[in-house]
């Protein structure tokens, strides 16, 4: 981040400052990248890799990836890495970074799955972001368009 914005509230972070400032990391980010960020939604994507520890046991011999790590997939992009770029829009870069984003809540619905090796585009539209409290509608999609998951997912900016 510019030097002369660190101070100043109000600056748009780029994707990629966004996600350098995600705290998860490997094995435990699922966002590659950042395709598309404004004040009313994100989308982002991440490759499962097949190598992946999880697979292991679930299922052994048709490994599918678990619930639990898509709705973290889509807390990490529509919540986390939202939240980030919100924040920094009204906070200086010192106070975002002294922030940490966490996920609250989520109401979701299943309708497919993803296999190792898929790749999925997860969007979050923003229902509202007030006094540190975020709730974006979200949804993950497969490459050839099939919705995987979807719901309403919540997150609030705690101090780090």
């Amino acid at each position: 981040m510019a030097e002369e914005n660190r101070a100043t509230p109000g600056h748009a972070l780029k994707p990629e400052e966004v996600l350098a400032l995600v705290p998860q990391q490997p094995p435990f980010r699922f966002i590659d990248e950042i395709i598309e960020l404004d004040s009313e939604h994100i989308v982002a994507q991440y490759v499962f890799r097949e190598e992946s520890d999880f697979y292991r046991g679930h299922f052994p011999g048709r490994p599918i990836t678990p619930g639990v790590i898509l709705i973290e997939t889509m807390a990490q992009a529509g919540v986390v890495a939202f939240g980030i770029y919100l924040y920094a829009l009204e906070f200086s870069a010192e106070e975002v970074e002294s922030m940490l984003t966490v996920f609250t809540d989520a109401s979701v619905d299943f309708s497919g799955q993803v296999l190792p090796g898929d790749r999925v585009t997860t969007t979050g539209r923003l229902k509202f972001f007030r006094r540190k409290k975020l709730k974006a509608e979200v949804e993950m999609r497969l490459d050839d368009g099939t919705v995987v998951c979807s719901g309403e997912l919540s997150g609030m900016g705690v101090p780090r």
